[in-house]
Formats: structure tokens, C-alpha cells, sequence
């Protein structure tokens, strides 16, 4: 007998076998018969879904973005926790360091999918920014920084950070010690604090 699974399942468990296909072999080296074969099921199924292979890339970004804003947005939310020790836990919750993260930042950092990388940053953007900005009115608030443009300080902090200090960046140790020290002095400056005061809670994120 047929099994007729609801649509989000069934998309769901197509991508979880690519997710598995992805890490293990490599974006490049799954094909969409691999994909076939290991979630058990017709061309015409997956194509009913997702269109092509990059469409599944796709949305498995958009399902990881959504985990880790989530992850991000229960950290925050912690509030028996000092403000800047939950900014300094909820960036280092979105740094991606297993396998599929590695080999989904390989492929979104490709000329060939330029894209692809700005759809990404634009959802972490869209997703993290507002985390950032209560965060920072917080620290206002409690009279650890001061700014009169807390979304804009959080932006520049999000998209600075995320660039220059992308997983797959290539800097020497020296190199990256000066960019973090740059960015921790220019951050104190944007949110108005003293000089070395963001050192204890932006260092370990870098580290």
C-alpha cells in the first residue's frame, strides 16, 4: 500500500538525507540520485519539492537560520545573566563548526553562489539584528554603553563580525589579533564605553 506522507514531512525528511549526504561527501560530490536513494523515494517526489539541488541547499540554510536565531533568541532571553555575557553566548551560538555547517559555508562562499550568500546573511541579518538591539538597550538601560542608534551599532556589529571573521576567512594569527583588537576598540567607541571594557566579553567569541 501507497504511504501518502503530508508535505512538510515529506520535505523535511528530504532534506535531513541531504544534510547527511552534504556532510559526508560534500555538497559537489552528492547528486540527486544519492539524495534519491537515502530518503527512499521517486525523482518525481523530490522534484515535486525542490526543483534542484541548490533549491534543497536552499532551504536547508533557511532551516538553519531559523535554528540558530532561535538558539540566539532563548540565550538572550536568559535574564538572571549579565547582559554582555549573553551577547558574548549568543555569538559564540552562532558560530558553525560542525560538518554541514563547514560544507554549506563552502558552497554559499563560492562566486557561483553569491546569491545565495546574501540571501543567508540577509535572513541571520533579518533574524539576529532585533536580538542585538535589546541587548545593546540593556546595557542603556543598566548605563554599561550609550548610543542614540542601537539597531545601527547592532548592524554594523553583526555584518562586521561575520565577514571578517567568517570560519573560512584567511588571516595569520597576527593579522586576525589586529582585526579583533580593531574591532573591540572601534565596538567600545560606536557604544560609547571605556577604552578595554569590552575585552572580557568580545574576546572569547574570537578566541
Amino acid at each position: 500500500m501507497r504511504v501518502v506522507k503530508e508535505v512538510n514531512v515529506r520535505k523535511s525528511e528530504i532534506l535531513d538525507a541531504a544534510e547527511l549526504l552534504f556532510e559526508t561527501k560534500g555538497f559537489d560530490g552528492t547528486s540527486t540520485t544519492d539524495i534519491l536513494n537515502e530518503a527512499g523515494i521517486a525523482r518525481g517526489t523530490l522534484y515535486y519539492h525542490f526543483k534542484s539541488k541548490e533549491d534543497i541547499l536552499d532551504a536547508i540554510i533557511e532551516r538553519m537560520t531559523g535554528s540558530l536565531v532561535a538558539k540566539a533568541t532563548e540565550i538572550a532571553g536568559k535574564k538572571d545573566e549579565p547582559v554582555l555575557r549573553r551577547l558574548t553566548q549568543m555569538m559564540l551560538a552562532l558560530h558553525v563548526d560542525n560538518g554541514l555547517g563547514y560544507e554549506i559555508i563552502e558552497q554559499v562562499h563560492k562566486p557561483q553562489n553569491a546569491l545565495m550568500h546574501q540571501k543567508m546573511q540577509e535572513r541571520m541579518l533579518v533574524g539576529i539584528n532585533p536580538i542585538i538591539t535589546a541587548l545593546i538597550g540593556e546595557g542603556i538601560a543598566q548605563g554599561i554603553c550609550q548610543t542614540d542608534y542601537p539597531t545601527e551599532v547592532a548592524e554594523m556589529t553583526f555584518l562586521y563580525s561575520s565577514t571578517i571573521f567568517d570560519n573560512l576567512a584567511i588571516h595569520s594569527v597576527e593579522e586576525r589579533e589586529r582585526k579583533t583588537a580593531a574591532f573591540i576598540y572601534n565596538l567600545e567607541r560606536l557604544l560609547g564605553m571605556e577604552r578595554d571594557s569590552l575585552q572580557g566579553a568580545i574576546l572569547p567569541i574570537f578566541g
